[in-house]
């Protein structure tokens, strides 16, 4: 205990460390950063772990996260695992030209709530649901800040103390354990299973309607598939049986697509074919396939939207004018048929073209690091945020081949990087897929790859 005593006396004052920095440095900063840091100081003496306590090597600590700290922790990286969607990364990447037009409109004042004919208050939807209901078919619709708020504002809406009618195979759960029980419990709706996990049937519905049923609601099975011996029910079939029994239909669309989309084996039915099978509301997501800032699009029968318009709750899922601005400029290149937004690039990227693209990247990296194994390789890439969970996507990329011992410790030097690089590894190699690698950050993953290589 004595020495646990006398080496925290070792630990510097406050006051001690603020004079090692001038005035160009936050002292207020300086003050809430120093506080941790010699807490963490103190923890690691009476865990017994050996620390660093001169002033001297505290101050360069503490500067070092003084600068982390003014710099932020969010930061562009570099997508190389071949997910074009990816949830961690932010999902889709915004098309440039529409976000310097979105930047117009948030960077002053703009009509975000203000009718300019009548010269009164308006209403923020207005901006994006022409644009939804033109491209979907839909008679009205209204924009939340992502789906999972659209599933909870319908259910608190439509089916508040009452039962909901779910396929068992559909209760599905997504990213950060999103899961639909959870959430309907949440929302005060009650759930009705019905079915087995792989085989549900109309009369599955039918069977489980009764005095407190309120809606029928089908999931898309964003990221997973049931194959084999199975059956299920198609839209136009819960449609029918909702508008029957008088109960509202609802299909949570997940990703969503504004068009069909088709890639190798993958089919995603777009919103406006959805709607031909004369369901009533149908929710999905803005920053997947759509291409589009995050967000919830519900769209649907206008009584319902209505009712959702009045629902108190909406007010805490609305969305901010950047999000209407980005989104309203997505859909605009949709109507113009501009098909040349970041992800639309990436899905279409031609397999050649990819291929030359790797061997442009792979020749200059053999030149600067001859030492190493450095090739091309056809890789598989994948849709991810939710679409089409089975398929593969036909890619090509560059392998490096390291020893085990440096695998780790190069992905990590990459993720360090002064704009962060994230690959694959499998066995003992580093995959880079090309597909999600944008022109614009070749040289720059070059860079990157060589800086890494480097022993610490």
């Amino acid at each position: 205990m004595g020495d646990v005593n006398q080496l925290l006396r070792k630990i510097p004052k406050v006051d001690e460390l603020l004079k090692m920095f001038d005035s160009s440095f936050s002292k207020d900063l300086l003050k809430y950063l120093i506080n941790d840091l010699l807490e963490e100081k103190r923890g690691s003496i009476k865990r017994g772990e050996n620390t660093e306590l001169d002033i001297q090597s505290i101050s360069t600590e503490l500067k070092d996260r003084y600068l982390n700290f003014i710099k932020g922790s969010l930061f562009r990286v570099i997508n190389c695992t071949g997910i074009a969607i990816h949830t961690n990364f932010g999902r889709s990447p915004i098309d440039e030209d529409v976000f310097d037009d979105a930047k117009e409109l948030v960077c002053g004042y703009s009509n975000l709530e203000y009718d300019l004919e009548k010269g009164e208050r308006g209403e923020r939807y207005l901006h994006c649901s022409n644009y939804i209901n033109y491209l979907t078919g839909a008679e009205d619709s209204i924009v939340v800040n992502n789906n999972a708020a659209a599933v909870f504002l319908i259910l608190n809406t439509f089916a508040k103390e009452c039962e909901v009618i779910v396929s068992r195979g559909e209760l599905i759960e997504i990213g950060g354990s999103f899961r639909l029980p959870e959430v309907m419990m949440e929302s005060g709706a009650i759930l009705r299973e019905v079915g087995t996990t792989n085989k549900t049937r109309p009369i599955d519905y039918i069977n489980g309607i009764n005095e407190k049923s309120s809606l029928i609601m089908k999931s898309h099975k964003s990221n997973y598939k049931i194959v084999g011996f199975t059956e299920d029910v198609s839209l136009e079939e819960i449609a029918s049986i909702s508008k029957k029994y008088g109960l509202v239909s609802y299909y949570d669309a997940g990703s969503g697509a504004i068009e069909d989309f088709f890639k190798g084996d993958c089919f995603e039915s777009s919103i406006k074919n959805n709607f031909k099978s004369g369901v009533d509301l149908i929710s999905f997501s803005g920053d997947k396939l759509l291409g589009g800032p995050q967000c919830g699009i519900i769209a649907g029968r206008k009584d319902l939207i209505g009712k959702l318009k009045k629902n108190q709750i909406l007010r805490m899922l609305r969305v901010d004018k950047l999000t209407i601005s980005i989104l309203q400029g997505t859909l605009r290149k949709y109507i113009l048929n501009k098909k040349d937004k970041p992800i639309d690039r990436i899905f279409e990227a031609d397999s050649d073209k990819l291929k030359k693209k790797s061997k442009r990247i792979a020749n200059i990296l053999k030149n600067e690091l001859a030492d190493l194994e450095i090739g091309i390789t056809e890789l598989k890439g994948f849709t991810g945020g939710g679409a089409c969970p089975m398929l593969e996507i036909e890619s090509y990329g560059i392998f490096i081949n390291l020893k085990e011992s440096d695998l780790q410790r190069v992905a990590r030097k990459l993720r360090n990087f002064t704009t962060p690089i994230i690959c694959r590894i499998e066995k003992d190699r580093l995959l880079f897929d090309v597909s999600t690698v944008f022109e614009k950050d070749i040289n720059i993953l070059i860079e990157g790859i060589k800086w890494s290589i480097e022993k610490d």
